[in-house]
């Protein structure tokens, strides 16, 4: 291969099909019009990244999969602007050498929810890392912003495991807002992984009367004490539902927020949760949650709210880690090269890691 062909090609992880993700030589993006090219610092592999690896029907199933392969994957992604298409600098207001971030969503504009400022339901609902339709994800050492992205600067004294959580963190952030807690509030997180880390760290910013996180793994449990929470509950060896009634005046708890990606998650919060609560559910789940659907309405008038994304949460996010608000310190846990992508992966689906970073070599400085 010629010096300037290895100059138009980069390394990149491809999704061809379930558990069919390949370490690549691929061509290098460029920019066209109102577009950049991003140099890719480092790229979190999500919960719904190992879902999709390992072949949840919500990305494959059906006759027309979410996943259009194949693609790169990849939405939790932060760079540095390497080339700007024309008019791209005034588009999104960015110089060459910016630390930036892009919604992982690419709005389409044209829809009733981007016309009317709700573009997280976007109707196409392109995002990134599942569809090639706008753009790759950012699990490769480049990546193009499409026009209609939504692009906001890192402040430099971000740190580089800081910087790779905004995506999540905003997340995070658009789930506790929809649980409206209030200062007299007994809060329930289920699931300490990174999302409800990042929750609890959230709602203890909120200061509710007590903060509850319910997982089964110890050490999750320990880091969510260090970030604010009040009790912590393992049920493998205690009874949540007791734990959160003796609290409560036997009531149940005021708002429980669903971040297990497991349908027991589902049923556990609608015995935890008193009546007329809020339940806000998060996860994507690999299979189907049955529930008595009576218990909503019938027997507890519940307010159940979804959270989707991280609409408007991106400045906030960035402001938390910017003030040392919120920090990535213990849920940062492994990094690994593009090319390591196997064990990366291996590592990501197990109770071994909390938060896995992929990082291209050139980003090993990030």
């Amino acid at each position: 291969m010629s010096e300037s062909n290895a100059q138009d090609q980069m390394t990149a992880i491809v999704c061809h099909a379930p558990k069919d993700y390949r370490v690549e030589r691929v061509a290098r993006p460029q920019p066209g019009p109102n577009e950049l090219v991003i140099r890719i610092a480092a790229c979190g592999v999500c919960a719904s990244d190992c879902k999709c690896y390992s072949g949840a029907k919500m990305f494959w199933g059906g006759p027309s999969p979410w996943v259009k392969a194949p693609v790169i994957p990849g939405h939790e992604f932060f760079g540095y602007v390497e080339a700007l298409g024309d008019g791209a600098a005034e588009h999104f207001g960015v110089a060459e050498g910016d630390r930036v971030i892009a919604e992982q969503i690419v709005p389409c504009g044209k829809c009733r929810y981007c016309k009317s400022g709700q573009y997280w339901m976007c109707e196409i609902h392109n995002i990134f890392g599942f569809q090639r339709e706008v753009a790759d994800g950012g699990m490769a050492e480049y990546m193009r912003i499409p026009p209609t992205a939504i692009v906001h600067k890192i402040p430099l004294g971000i740190s580089l495991e800081d910087a790779a959580i905004i995506e999540p963190l905003a997340c995070a952030i658009h789930t506790v807002n929809r649980g409206d807690i209030q200062l007299d509030d007994v809060v329930v997180i289920a699931g300490a992984g990174p999302l409800g880390l990042m929750m609890v760290q959230v709602a203890h910013l909120k200061t509710p009367k007590k903060l509850v996180v319910i997982d089964l793994v110890d050490d999750r449990l320990a880091l969510a004490r260090e970030y604010g929470a009040d009790i912590t509950i393992n049920p493998t060896r205690e009874e949540a539902l007791a734990i959160v009634r003796s609290i409560t005046d036997q009531y149940g708890c005021d708002v429980y927020i669903e971040t297990t990606g497991s349908p027991s998650g589902v049923t556990q919060g609608l015995d935890l949760i008193r009546k007329l609560g809020r339940f806000v559910e998060f996860s994507v789940f690999g299979a189907d949650a049955s529930v008595d659907w009576s218990i909503i309405g019938d027997r507890k008038e519940l307010d159940v709210r979804g959270a989707h994304l991280g609409p408007y949460c991106y400045p906030i996010a960035i402001d938390l880690l910017a003030r040392g608000l919120v920090t990535s310190k213990g849920i940062v846990t492994h990094g690994f090269a593009l090319e390591e992508w196997d064990e990366a992966i291996k590592v990501a689906n197990s109770l071994d890691s909390i938060k896995v970073l992929m990082r291209p070599r050139h980003g090993a400085a990030g």
